[in-house]
């Protein structure tokens, strides 16, 4: 029996082809819609699933429950462990007592979100590059804190490779921009909980028109993820007010790395003509 949300999810995922069609449905609305199960009755949850609710009760018994009451629990265990609210990690943090470790306590807490974030994401990150370097062109988006790992991903790949955009959606044009992705070019969508909204819909445009998506976020159950086909995970712990993205930024410089190691000799190259370049045109101070 799965004893979190995330191992129920991957078990689903794994299980899903064998399910019957009244259980895929029941299955599937689980995997979408993971806060309407924790605080939603079993009869209630059948009705948006479009599933009888014995259904529900036989779904969770064949993926190991002894009923629903206790699959519905790891939904709300999930609820529950969700980040706190900005405003209230801020308070905690100008307590007098709070305030003497904080900045041994941030560097600690980014050394473990790295520790984790490469234990986890080693063999991951080559696939996901090797994928990267097929496509036609390469699509990148990180919205609100997330804009910076996004961007520092697009600058340094764009150094050896210009077939890379920055998907932004400024001024409201993010539908424009994704008339841009298509079938042979991939998709890098970055975002931790909660998840912005323009994340997911980019997510969704990448899937609807076949591109390959490759998701950097926290979970491998977010909604960017969960059909993804690769997933690179970091974690964001933090004694700050704010999540880490110390280890995100660590992922988007590792991919570029490993993909200008997979180009070689052609992309050092490219790299060496924009190098003379941003200097002969006086980028950087004499």
């Amino acid at each position: 029996m799965p004893d979190s949300f995330d191992q129920l999810a991957a078990l689903i995922r794994a299980r899903f082809s064998e399910l019957s069609p009244q259980f895929q449905m029941g299955a599937a609305f689980l995997l979408d819609h993971p806060d309407e199960v924790a605080v939603s009755s079993m009869r209630k949850v059948a009705e948006r699933a479009q599933v009888q609710p014995a259904s529900l009760v036989r779904l969770s018994q064949q993926l190991g429950f002894p009923g629903w009451n206790e699959l519905r629990n790891l939904f709300v265990a999930r609820v529950r462990t969700r980040p706190e609210p900005l405003t209230t990690r801020a308070r905690s943090l100008v307590k007098a007592n709070a305030k003497d470790a904080l900045a041994n306590d941030l560097l600690v807490a980014q050394q473990h979100n790295l520790d984790v974030t490469a234990a986890h994401n080693g063999r991951v990150v080559i696939e996901a590059a090797r994928l990267l370097r097929r496509a036609s062109h390469v699509h990148v988006a990180g919205f609100r804190s997330c804009y910076a790992v996004a961007f520092g991903l697009v600058y340094g790949y764009r150094l050896f490779r210009p077939s890379v955009s920055l998907l932004t959606g400024e001024a409201g044009t993010l539908e424009m921009q994704l008339r841009s992705i298509t079938r042979d070019s991939a998709t890098i969508v970055i975002s931790f909980a909660p998840y912005s909204m323009e994340a997911a819909r980019v997510a969704e445009a990448a899937l609807e028109k076949g591109s390959k998506l490759i998701a950097i976020t926290d979970s491998a159950v977010a909604p960017i993820a969960l059909n993804a086909d690769k997933v690179l995970i970091f974690s964001h712990e933090s004694p700050s007010f704010f999540p880490s993205l110390v280890a995100a930024t660590g992922l988007a410089e590792s991919l570029v790395a490993h993909l200008l190691a997979l180009e070689g000799g052609d992309a050092v190259a490219q790299l060496e003509i924009a190098e003379r370049s941003l200097h002969a045109k006086g980028a950087y101070v004499p």
